[in-house]
């Protein structure tokens, strides 16, 4: 994905993260002493990549893949907390992220709303490797960079400018 329409509009994307966040009902609100802004979330975000990128060339691939993961999930949360809504657990970003390709599919961008919903799942594997350590260096450099163009993408598309 390297297009980068015009973002949708903002009241749009609120209802899409307030929906995604009314999935979660049941899930308790973050830790009180959990700091949820949204400069928390970009410097965490921002931290990450460059984090991931010298894990890969130390070659720690489970960090690597961890940071590439978080990457992602500030990302998320960042933008949820620029719409109104402080997200914490996984689930809620899984909950957004399906949201906002939903939305993207909804505008008619069916192809980017697919490639949402698969980059998020390479996220995910990701995730699962910090754990397991599964996968070789190239993998995980290509995984890393698809981390990198989902951030892109969901700020330029669906972050508050």
């Amino acid at each position: 994905m390297t297009t980068t329409p015009a973002p949708y509009p903002l009241a749009d994307v609120a209802a899409a993260i307030t929906r995604a966040r009314a999935k979660a009902s049941d899930r308790p609100d973050p830790p009180p002493d959990a700091i949820c802004t949204p400069q928390k979330y970009a410097a965490l975000a921002q931290e990450s990549r460059t984090s991931a990128w010298q894990h890969l060339n130390d070659g720690d691939l489970p960090q690597a893949s961890n940071k590439a993961w978080d990457i992602v999930a500030e990302t998320v949360k960042d933008i949820s907390a620029r719409h109104g809504t402080i997200i914490y657990y996984y689930l809620d970003i899984m909950d957004v992220i399906d949201e906002l390709a939903r939305l993207a599919g909804i505008a008619g961008d069916t192809d980017t709303a697919s490639w949402i919903r698969t980059t998020f799942l390479v996220a995910s594997s990701l995730f699962h490797n910090y754990h397991e350590n599964e996968f070789p260096k190239d993998l995980v450099r290509f995984g890393l960079m698809e981390c990198e163009e989902l951030s892109e993408l969901l700020y330029n598309r669906f972050g508050v400018v």
